[in-house]
């Protein structure tokens, strides 16, 4: 094999590990929005979006507060009242979850500041469909120091 063939083949070797590691919306289950929180043990903010590795207490249990929080408008086309209403905990007991969240430029729009290991956040969004695979959240809304971004829409 020639030094020119080498690194084609390796890029295409690699691909569908690359493509299997990032999930599209419809891998999800929307009608299930889940609430999650915890202390961030790792973060990667990053593109195609920032990743965080939640640490979740075995004895999550959603905010008493959660149907009352007032949630930003979004240009979404999203009723985030109903949302909130309907959000419930995980099924599976995992202590740790990967959580993706926005692409840097939507982050950046909504001027949410890095976020770190060690930092406490809070999560609703979905998960994979009837909670099979791996513990990972794609997130609609985060609470972080105080503040809430909804992640699927730029701040109006």
């Amino acid at each position: 094999m020639t030094m020119q063939r080498r690194p084609f083949l390796l890029a295409a070797l690699g691909l569908p590990l690359a493509a299997r590691a990032h999930h599209g919306w419809s891998s999800f289950d929307q009608d299930r929005p889940i609430w999650l929180e915890g202390r961030v043990a790792r973060a990667k903010w990053q593109n195609p979006h920032v990743e965080l590795i939640l640490e979740v207490p075995a004895d999550l249990k959603l905010p008493a507060d959660l149907q009352a929080r007032q949630v930003p408008a979004q240009s979404a086309p999203l009723d985030g009242k109903a949302l909130l209403a309907k959000t419930g905990l995980p099924r599976r007991k995992d202590r740790r979850w990967e959580i993706e969240l926005a692409p840097l430029t939507r982050l950046e729009a909504w001027k949410v500041a890095e976020i770190k290991a060690g930092a406490n956040v809070g999560v609703l969004g979905y998960t994979l469909k009837d909670e099979k695979g791996p513990a990972v959240l794609r997130v609609e809304y985060l609470w972080a120091d105080g503040k809430v971004y909804g992640l699927r829409s730029s701040p109006v």
